[in-house]
């Protein structure tokens, strides 16, 4: 590779750098961190590797080898994309294995410098390629194993791995793993792949929720990617091959397009309001929490502000009991308690998030840039039979409340009920006029059919299905139906996709990121772009393979972008259709009240 330079003269360059008029925000190229390696005191890398991001159209950046965590977290947050860089051996202490005679020389502090930046790149959703020690870093930092050496410790006869020709030349044919197999769609279809090969410690153990993406003739892994999520490695080194193989060139191209889709994402993050309207966090502890911690949840202060999230609605749940009167107060005060501890989140950190009780405070924090957390109750059985707890919950900050659970109330039937009332009972109607004089929102999910179309004509505004998503997809008894996301948009109402596994796909251990993106699809196809919004049921087991947790909700905004969607469209889907219909709720009840 020779580089071309310009002609050596001092005013001619300058001037040509005085002259120069960079591209828009939009156009400029993805920011391409690249691990250094470290030799003889220098953090220094291959200019292949600049090189091949640049022919992809990418921006490099090259990361000193630095152990430095509050400097490694800005260096992480300012890229679009890492790249894992080769080099010498890793320790097997990482693993918690003794070195074998066959290893040969490592780099601990090399070694810790890598695991950092994969651990932060990936709380943050980071597109990751790596490459031959890369690839082994990176299985590792997401709970794989390798060999220490595969001439001594791998099964059967092995092929040469560690060529003595020039890097730009392969030694060895890799074959694809058959099935769906993102590389192959990557190289068009291409089923096995001349490559070069400079290693001796390999990935034994691929980790979990990878795939085994190609494999020598020797069965040693050469490639894995993750099925939802932009992660991927390869053992070769593609850089050194790209300006010659039209097929390396594309390992870089896929990757500086997902470092380009996730630029646009965090810009969007960072300009809308992201807003997720249903989270179970209070319910994970029995006592006091701290949202400003990592404990253990998937709705934290830590993870919103890597997943570049604004607002979490947070409820208090209810599951439904006895409808006694001394049961009916106990709900009650349960749902007091909890909402209260929800509330002392602000005196904890009062320099990181506030409670929002209201649509201009979201904007307000968000403009502030502080950390929103909406109140909310989920099952009307805390209400019990006294329609005075609807303001005494409006006054604490309460936005909404679901109007039941798994089980009738004496509110209405719930789609996992016994139809006891068909739909609302009597006292059900004054819950929703008085529930509507008092602004607070009205959400379905739970509900019955039966209750959610004569509470679409009992309520004078707008209602919400805070966490609810398509049957039409996912045949479950807690998702809505065609019929009535098509009557919601009609009265003007919202409907949030829930990212539960059971109602995103009837096998719920495979339920994913992808099947997500299609609930929001067909429920935009069928309601509209001014209808659908998101509400992941995180900490009240939403869950889904790439989506995982608050911190993992920017990948929906990168597959919106992806499939064509625009900002404007996802700006409606991320909070601005929710905040709509909490608007409209909340002023009519302001009217209401001061008449």
């Amino acid at each position: 590779m020779n580089p071309s330079v310009r002609y050596p003269n001092v005013e001619g360059l300058f001037s040509e750098v005085d002259h120069f008029i960079p591209a828009s925000s939009k156009e400029r190229p993805p920011r391409i961190g690249i691990s250094a390696n470290r030799k003889e005191g220098l953090s220094c890398i291959a200019e292949t590797y600049i090189q091949a991001v640049v022919h992809a159209g990418g921006a490099p950046m090259l990361i000193p080898v630095i152990t430095d965590i509050a400097l490694l977290t800005e260096i992480v947050e300012s890229i679009d994309g890492l790249i894992m860089s080769g080099g010498a051996d890793i320790n097997p202490l990482f693993v918690n294995e003794d070195p074998i005679p066959q290893l040969q020389d490592v780099d601990t502090y090399r070694d810790e410098f890598d695991l950092i930046l994969i651990r932060l790149a990936a709380n943050r959703q980071v597109p990751m390629m790596g490459i031959c020690r890369g690839h082994q870093v990176m299985n590792i930092a997401f709970g794989g194993s390798i060999y220490q050496d595969i001439y001594s410790q791998a099964d059967g006869p092995l092929i040469k791995h560690s060529q003595k020709q020039a890097r730009e030349y392969p030694s060895h044919q890799v074959t694809l793993s058959s099935g769906k197999n993102r590389l192959k769609e990557i190289l068009d279809g291409t089923n096995e792949l001349l490559v070069n090969s400079f290693h001796h410690q390999a990935v034994r153990a691929v980790a979990p929720g990878f795939e085994s993406w190609a494999e020598a003739a020797d069965g040693i892994n050469e490639a894995m990617g993750h099925p939802e999520n932009a992660l991927f490695s390869v053992q070769w080194h593609p850089e050194a091959m790209e300006e010659t193989d039209p097929k390396m060139r594309a390992l870089f191209r896929y990757h500086v397009e997902n470092a380009r889709l996730f630029a646009r994402a965090k810009a969007l993050h960072r300009s809308c309001v992201i807003l997720d309207s249903h989270t179970d966090t209070p319910m994970l502890f029995p006592g006091e929490f701290n949202i400003g911690r990592k404990e253990g949840g998937k709705v934290n202060l830590p993870l919103m502000e890597e997943g570049l999230t604004d607002v979490a609605f947070m409820v208090a749940y209810i599951p439904q009991g006895a409808r006694d009167p001394r049961s009916l107060q106990s709900a009650t005060d349960y749902a007091v308690e909890r909402l209260q501890q929800v509330i002392i989140q602000e005196t904890k950190n009062f320099q990181r998030m506030r409670i929002a009780r209201s649509v201009e405070d979201i904007r307000a924090l968000k403009a502030r840039g502080l950390k929103a957390i909406g109140l909310g109750v989920e099952n009307g059985y805390a209400i019990g039979k006294d329609l005075a707890n609807l303001s005494l919950f409006r006054k604490m900050g309460v936005s909404y409340i679901t109007l039941c659970h798994n089980g009738d109330n004496d509110i209405c039937d719930s789609a996992k009920g016994k139809r006891e009332w068909h739909g609302l009972s009597p006292f059900g109607r004054e819950v929703v006029r008085e529930m509507n004089r008092v602004g607070l929102l009205v959400d379905v999910s739970h509900a019955s059919e039966e209750t959610f179309y004569q509470v679409l004509e009992t309520s004078a505004v707008p209602i919400v299905a805070t966490h609810s998503s398509a049957k039409a997809l996912c045949d479950h008894p807690r998702n809505l139906t065609d019929d009535q996301l098509k009557a919601l948009a009609a009265r003007g109402g919202v409907a949030q996709v829930c990212l539960y596994k059971g109602f995103i796909n009837k096998q719920a251990d495979k339920a994913s990121l992808t099947d997500a993106v299609r609930h929001i699809d067909h429920m935009v196809e069928v309601m509209g772009i001014d209808h659908v919004g998101i509400g992941s049921d995180f900490d009240g087991d939403g869950e889904l393979i790439g989506c995982a947790a608050t911190n993992e909700l920017i990948n929906l905004t990168t597959r919106l972008l992806a499939l064509g969607y625009s900002d404007h469209d996802i700006r409606k889907i991320w909070g601005e259709n929710f905040l709509t219909v909490l608007s409209l709720a909340q002023d009519y009840g302001q009217k209401q009240t001061s008449i």
